[in-house]
Order: structure tokens, then sequence, then C-alpha cells
């Protein structure tokens, strides 16, 4: 019985409360709620990022840090590319500067980097890369003609040491010359 004496008293106190009827006003009510409960997550959800990058502290960390940001820079103008109507080539012209720029950073990381480890990796993620714009211009039909030998390698042999006699040919480079 004690039960329902405290279930009609609450019937009782429900029915004397006005409650707002749905409408412009609970509308904007429950947006405030909303918004001081959302904002201070937005706000704590991501970091400040600082506006420019801190001071360097050596000159061949600011360099590092200048052909990084133009390496990145010439990798994000190239990404924009006009779409042509063809998503494999869209999407081909989008990757190529996407994966070259991965090559500029490596390329910065093995002529500024100490870390063996993470020379190995730039190495490789040269190598890589270069096969992946390979493989991608060879699926659209376009040729791989970029014969610009890796960072890592030595450049080619001068054409003035290649030497021509009627029926064979010999390369006379630096390392074979006596």
């Amino acid at each position: 019985m004690h039960r329902l004496q405290f279930r009609r008293f609450i019937a009782a106190l429900a029915g004397r409360c006005r409650w707002p009827k749905p409408g412009l006003g609970t509308a904007l009510i429950g947006a405030r709620i909303f918004v001081a409960f959302a904002l201070p997550s937005l706000v704590l959800a991501h970091e400040s990022l600082p506006a420019s990058p801190p001071a360097a502290t050596s000159a061949e960390e600011r360099a590092f840090l200048e052909e990084n940001e133009a390496a990145m820079t010439k990798m994000m103008d190239g990404m924009a590319a006009k779409p042509t109507g063809d998503v494999d080539r869209d999407f081909v012209a989008m990757m190529n500067p996407h994966h070259q720029g991965a090559i500029d950073m490596a390329i910065i990381e093995l002529r500024y980097g100490k870390n063996e480890q993470l020379r190995r990796i730039a190495q490789e993620i040269i190598v890589d890369q270069m096969q992946e714009i390979a493989a991608m211009k060879f699926a659209i039909g376009e040729p791989a003609t970029d014969t610009t030998p890796a960072p890592t390698q030595s450049s080619p042999v001068p054409v003035a040491n290649i030497h021509h006699h009627p029926g064979m040919q010999m390369d006379m480079s630096a390392g074979m010359k006596k």
C-alpha cells in the first residue's frame, strides 16, 4: 500500500508542474545544453598547433626543415590535379606526387638523418615508391620514362667515356681505365 501512495504523490506533483511544450523555446534550450557539453570536448579534442615551426637549434636542422617544407608544399600542390573524367588517370595523377613526396622526404632524411635504421627505411621508401610510380604508370599505359638514378645510386657513365669501334662496343668507365 505504501508504494501506491508514493505513486499517487508523484503523479499529483507531476500534474502541477508545467513541462515545456515542444517548440522553438525547447529547441533553443536543448541546443544550449548541447553546446555547453560539446564545446569543451571539441576544444580539447585537438591540440593547438604552433603558427610556425619551433626555432631550429642548428643550421643543419633549419636546412632540414626548409627542405622538408618545400617537399611537402610541392607534394600538396601536385596532388591538386585537375580531374579529367578518367578516374584511373586522375588517381595516378594524384598519387604520383604523393609517392614522389615520400621519395623527396626520404632523400632529405638520407641527407640529414643520423639514425642508421631510419636511413635504411628511407632507402627502402625510395625504392618502393619508385616502383609504385612505375607500376601505376604502366597500369594506365604510360611509359615509366624516368631514367634518373635513385638518389642512392651513382651517376650514369658519361657518354664521353664510351668508345665505339666497328663491330664492338666497349665501356671504358673510370674504374676500368688504367
